[in-house]
C-alpha cells in the first residue's frame, strides 16, 4: 500500500482507539501520532518523538494492535517510529518524570490544543450556562467568575472549553498555564526530589492564569494539595483567573481538604450534562464540517441517535466512518452504519456487570464505604448512595428488587422499588444527579 493508504488506515484505527483508551491517554500518547507506511505485512505509526514511540511500544501495543487489525483484517506487525517534526513535537510533548539516558526528565504542561476554540465549540442546552461562563472568563479575566469550576462526565466538553479559554487568553498577550492535575502533580514531586520547588512555584505563581483539569486527580496526594492551595491563594490573591474541571462537583470531592473545596466552590460552579438528540446531531455536522467530509443526513441521525454517552464517542464513530468509506472505495450507506456501530458495541463491555463492582463504584464516587452502603447509616450522603446503588443494580445487573435488598442490608422490596423509582423520576429533572448516574457508568465501563 502506499503512504496515503498508511495515513487513511491509522485513522480509522484512531478512531477505534478513542472508544477504548482513556481520554488522558489518548491526548498524551496517541494525539499526535499518524500513519506512517504499511509494506510487506509491517505497519508503521509515525510519532512526535522518540519517547513517546517507546511508551506506545511499551504500554498500548496490544491494544493498538488488536484495532489495527480490526480495521485491516489482519494481524499485521505494528513499529513505532519519530516522524520528521520529532524535534519540534518533542519541544511540545514531554515525557513523563522518570529516568532517560540517566538524567531526571520533567514532564511539562499540556499544550493547548488549536482545534478547540470557542467557534468549534456546538451550543446546546446540555452546556450553554458553562460556555457562557467560560467566554465570561475569557473576555475578562480574573473580574467575574474567579475561580470557574466545570464539571462533567467524560467526553463532554469541559477540555475543550479549558483550550478555547487559553487560545483567547493568548490572542490579547494573556500568557495562561494549562495543566491537566497529572501534569501538575508530576511537576510538583519532580521539584520537590530536584530541590527546585522555588523555581516550581515562581513559573506558576508568576502565571497570568492557571487552568487545572480533572482536579480529581489530586485527592489522596497531600503533597500535591499542599502545593496547589498556595498556588490558588497566591494567583487568587493577585486577581489572575483560576479555572478549574472535575468530574464531579467539588461538594462531592469529600476526600479533598476542606480549605480546597471551598475555594472551589467560592467562585462559580457550573456543569455540563449529556448532549440531546439536536445537540448531538449538531456537533456531528460540525465534525464533519471541519473534516470537510459529506454524509446524508438519515446517516447522521443514525449515529445521533445510537450515541448518547458522550461526544468523544460520536467522534470516533464519525472518523471509523470516513476511513471505511475511504478505504473501501464504496458509498456510505445505513447498512455500513449500522455495521461499524454494531461492531464496536459487541467489543465493548458486557450489559451487566457485577454487583461487587457496583458497590465499588458507587462506594467510590461517594468516597464511603462498602458497608456504609449496606449498613444502616442514614445520613443524606449515605442515603442518596444506597438508592443509586438500587437503581444501578436494577439497571446495570438485573437484579431483582427481593436480590437487591437482600445484598443492602435486608432492605423490603418495596423500598428498593421506590428508591429506584425515585432515582429515575429525579433525573430526569436534576441535572447534577443524571451526571452522577452517568459518572459511574462511566466508570465501569472503564473497568
Amino acid at each position: 500500500m502506499v503512504v496515503h493508504d498508511a495515513i487513511t488506515i491509522w485513522q480509522a484505527v484512531l478512531g477505534e482507539l478513542q472508544l477504548c483508551v482513556p481520554k488522558p491517554s489518548y491526548d498524551t500518547w496517541l494525539q499526535g501520532t499518524s500513519g506512517g507506511s504499511f509494506v510487506n505485512g509491517r505497519f508503521t505509526v509515525s510519532t512526535p518523538n522518540a519517547f513517546v514511540s517507546e511508551m506506545l511500544e511499551r504500554r498500548m501495543y496490544s491494544v493498538i494492535s488488536q484495532a489495527v487489525e480490526k480495521v485491516i483484517g489482519d494481524a499485521v506487525q505494528i513499529a513505532f517510529e519519530a516522524g520528521p517534526g520529532a524535534q519540534e513535537a518533542s519541544s511540545r510533548v514531554q515525557p513523563s518524570p522518570g529516568r532517560a539516558n540517566g538524567q531526571a526528565q520533567t514532564r511539562r504542561p499540556s499544550p493547548i490544543n488549536a482545534k478547540y476554540t470557542f467557534d468549534h465549540f456546538v451550543v446546546g442546552k446540555s452546556n450553554e450556562l458553562a460556555h457562557a461562563a467560560a467566554l465570561a472568563v475569557a473576555e475578562k479575566p480574573g473580574l467575574r467568575y474567579n475561580p470557574l469550576f466545570i464539571y462533567s462526565g467524560v467526553g463532554l466538553g469541559k477540555t475543550h472549553l479549558m483550550h478555547a479559554i487559553a487560545a483567547r487568553f493568548a490572542m490579547v498577550g494573556i500568557s495562561p498555564i494549562y495543566a491537566t492535575t497529572e501534569d501538575f502533580t508530576n511537576e510538583y514531586i519532580q521539584s520537590i526530589r530536584n530541590g527546585t520547588t522555588d523555581a516550581f512555584r515562581d513559573r506558576y505563581r508568576s502565571a497570568d492564569a492557571l487552568l487545572l483539569d480533572d482536579i480529581q486527580f489530586i485527592i489522596g496526594k497531600e503533597q500535591t494539595q499542599e502545593g496547589f492551595f498556595h498556588t490558588f491563594n497566591a494567583l487568587h490573591l493577585s486577581g489572575k483567573q483560576i479555572v478549574i474541571t472535575s468530574d464531579r462537583p467539588a461538594s462531592a470531592l469529600t476526600l479533598l481538604e476542606d480549605r480546597i473545596r471551598s475555594r472551589l466552590a467560592g467562585g462559580i460552579v457550573v456543569d455540563i450534562h449529556l448532549p440531546n438528540y439536536e445537540t448531538r446531531l449538531a456537533i456531528l455536522k460540525t465534525k464533519s464540517e471541519e473534516a470537510r467530509l459529506t454524509f446524508p443526513e438519515d446517516v447522521l441521525q443514525i449515529l445521533a441517535e445510537g450515541v448518547h454517552s458522550n461526544i468523544r464517542e460520536l467522534e470516533g464513530y464519525l472518523n471509523r466512518l470516513a476511513a471505511y468509506v475511504d478505504l473501501s472505495g464504496r458509498a456510505v450507506s445505513l447498512g455500513m452504519v449500522r455495521q461499524i456501530m454494531s461492531d464496536s458495541h459487541a467489543a465493548g463491555r458486557p450489559k451487566t456487570v457485577s454487583s461487587n463492582a457496583v458497590l465499588s463504584a458507587v462506594a467510590d464516587y461517594f468516597a464511603l464505604t462498602e458497608e456504609a452502603i449496606t449498613g444502616r447509616r442514614r445520613d443524606k450522603q449515605t442515603a442518596m448512595a444506597r438508592h443509586v446503588a438500587m437503581y444501578l443494580l436494577r439497571e446495570e445487573v438485573n437484579m431483582t428488587a427481593t436480590a437487591i435488598g437482600r445484598l443492602l442490608g435486608g432492605k423490603d422490596h418495596s423500598t428498593v422499588l421506590h428508591a429506584c423509582n425515585r432515582i429515575s423520576s429525579q433525573m430526569d429533572v436534576e441535572p447534577h444527579l443524571r451526571q452522577d448516574v452517568f459518572n459511574i457508568r462511566a466508570s465501569l465501563d472503564a473497568a
